[in-house]
């Protein structure tokens, strides 16, 4: 990770057996690990932030009744976290996601015509957490 740790975003979530969700993170998302503390928690660079996933009691199924709220060509799982990225970052995650167990809510456009205009879908990782993977079609950074 960037030495420099002003600015950047940080979160721990539960992540269930870090054996399991931590590979996930590497192998699927295609994040970087960082500090830990063995078998405790473990450090994501999530794309220049920092993720901690700690160890936890694994939930033992995904929840079937979601709270999810209206927005615009959809109702998307609240809560979740996720990420803007560029174009050809997005295609990669989200090839490697199709490839190994598909998605929560499908790759679809919303806000189209607009300055928002973004591709984004929806995943959870092996704990159940729901993360949204999005690429701005009009991005300025």
């Amino acid at each position: 990770m960037d030495i420099n740790h002003s600015n950047r975003f940080h979160l721990a979530i539960e992540a269930g057996d870090l054996e399991t969700t931590v590979p996930w993170y590497i192998n699927v998302l295609g994040c970087s690990l960082d500090m830990k503390e063995e078998g405790r928690w473990q450090d994501i660079n999530f794309w220049g932030n920092e993720l901690t996933l700690h160890a936890s009691k694994p939930r033992p199924e995904k929840g079937n009744e979601r709270s999810r709220h209206d927005v615009d060509m959809g109702k998307v799982c609240v809560p979740h976290f996720g990420i803007h990225l560029d174009i050809k970052t997005y295609i990669r995650v989200k090839e490697r996601v199709e490839a190994t167990g598909g998605f929560l809510d499908e790759p679809y456009i919303r806000f189209s015509g607009t300055d928002y205009e973004q591709e984004t879908f929806f995943v959870e990782d092996p704990n159940y957490n729901v993360l949204e993977i999005k690429s701005m079609s009009n991005a300025q950074s």
